[in-house]
């Protein structure tokens, strides 16, 4: 039977249950049920007690759910999103990005927090260099290039490409697989953000209330985003539970029907009674098995994740006996690394800097400080100084500090991470062969002036020109060259 919204309103569960059981006798007190009765009469159907409640359940439910879901309906002129208008916006960011255009601003929005925004901002320099003002140093036929593969064009020798690369501590971009249309989207995105946000002198008129605003109402769509959500994961559990009681109630009905009728023989009632025996799943001889198999899946998976992460230590951050802060020194100080690891040019290894040159500066400098007494009573007592190691390479594995650093060009934040903004040292990198290997097949070789790659780039070219001559062009992915 299918009930207006303005008959579910004036009848309650309870009496919807007492029609369907007694018809007649709900006729005899309301006249228009009863005319009802008269031209479409309906039978009687025997519920048990059990039947009833779960069938005034299912109302309920539904009910409910009737409701919630009508009032809980979004509005769009208060999402204030027109339906299609997302997936309108990609063909407009393609079409009109160097204009202006909204859509292709908000895709570009989109793309520039989930490729860009890690290492680049628009007014001020992070990682990488600030977008402000790209368009004005370099066409779109450069920067797509740029953006795409930024190794390629470093390797092929382009001056600026080079100078980026080398001004901002050779510091190795990822390649992006975007199309044209996107990257356009991007730039129109940075150059409509040129100037928001900056500060400028006391009563002149910013773009940082406008920003505040903007990020306030992004946060506001973020929350209304997540009631939404959880909103329609309310209305789908309560659609399953009314699904569920549904069926059992359907059942329930049905049997209390069949059971009225006696014209069933004993192999009917027998099946009617029938109960699944669920013991029959756990002593099946295929379940025990499946079981049995994804048991030992698990088991071989996790032994396997644990062994490939033996003797890994990212993130490994030990206290040192010297509270020494990278951060003070080389970062708000500006001492270059090689002054204290003074082999770290010219050896295998960087050495760890003697107490001989931290009195160079704080014989002078600090000298009440207990940290620094503790330098001195290390050199009185003439015993070294037992710093903890966190960088450890397996003895299987030769590396060479100089060979990176001297010969590369490699900075030491490739491998150490952002060393100039750490307290206390951490493991940045895996250090794991993969990652060394990954390294060799992406970093370029700046072969610019230096005639020993001539007649190799030469080579590669003509087999790979497509390619950028990197280390891994030169050799360095050889077992022999790491392992020996």
């Amino acid at each position: 039977m299918i009930l207006s919204f303005r008959q579910r309103a004036k009848i309650s569960p309870g009496w919807f249950v007492l029609w369907v059981s007694q018809p007649t006798f709900v006729a005899l007190k309301h006249p228009r049920v009863s005319f009802f009765q008269s031209t479409c009469a309906m039978d009687s159907i025997r519920l048990r007690p059990f039947s009833r409640l779960f069938l005034a359940l299912f109302l309920f439910f539904v009910s409910v759910g009737s409701s919630f879901a009508q009032g809980t309906a979004a509005d769009p002129s208060k999402a204030g999103v027109a339906p299609g208008a997302t997936a309108a916006a990609a063909p407009a960011a393609a079409a009109g990005a160097t204009t202006g255009d909204p859509a292709a601003i908000a895709a570009g929005d989109a793309l520039f927090k989930g490729n860009c925004a890690q290492c680049h901002a628009v007014n001020e320099v992070v990682v990488g260099p600030a977008l402000a003002g790209i368009t004005k140093r370099r066409p779109m036929s450069w920067i797509i290039p740029w953006i795409k593969n930024s190794s390629k064009l470093v390797a092929s020798g382009d001056e600026y490409a080079v100078k980026i690369f080398n001004q901002y501590q050779k510091q190795q971009m990822p390649s992006f697989q975007l199309s044209d249309a996107e990257i356009t989207s991007i730039i129109a995105y940075t150059t409509s953000q040129e100037g928001v946000g900056v500060k400028v002198a006391d009563g002149a008129k910013t773009d940082g209330a406008a920003t505040a605003d903007g990020a306030t109402a992004s946060a506001g769509d973020e929350v209304d985003g997540g009631k939404a959500m959880n909103i329609l994961l309310i209305v789908l559990v309560v659609v399953l539970i009314v699904l569920v009681v549904t069926l059992v109630i359907i059942a329930n009905i049905m049997k209390d029907v069949l059971r009225g009728r006696k014209d069933l023989d004993g192999r009917d009632r027998e099946v009617m009674e029938q109960r699944f025996d669920f013991s029959k799943i756990y002593k099946s001889t295929a379940v025990r098995a499946i079981v049995g198999v994804v048991f030992v899946l698990a088991v071989l998976y996790e032994t396997i994740q644990g062994a490939m992460g033996v003797g890994l230590q990212q993130g490994y951050q030990p206290t040192q006996p010297i509270a020494f802060s990278h951060k003070l020194h080389a970062g708000e100080n500006q001492i270059n690394c090689a002054y204290c690891h003074t082999s770290v040019y010219k050896s295998k290894s960087a050495n760890i800097p003697s107490p001989n040159i931290c009195m160079n500066c704080h014989s002078q400098i600090k000298t009440e400080s207990p940290e620094i007494k503790k330098i001195y009573r290390a050199i009185e007592r003439k015993q070294p100084i037992q710093w903890v190691r966190i960088h450890n390479l397996p003895d299987l594995a030769y590396f060479n500090h100089s060979q990176h650093t001297q010969v590369g060009g490699i900075e030491c934040q490739t491998c150490h991470g952002p060393i100039q903004n750490m307290e206390v040292v951490y493991q940045y990198s895996p250090l794991t062969m993969g990652w060394c290997i990954n390294c060799h097949r992406e970093t370029p070789l700046n072969t610019k002036g230096n005639g020993y790659y001539d007649n190799l780039v030469k080579l590669h070219d003509t087999e790979n020109g497509a390619v950028p001559f990197t280390v891994s062009s030169n050799g360095g992915t050889e077992c022999s060259k790491c392992h020996y």
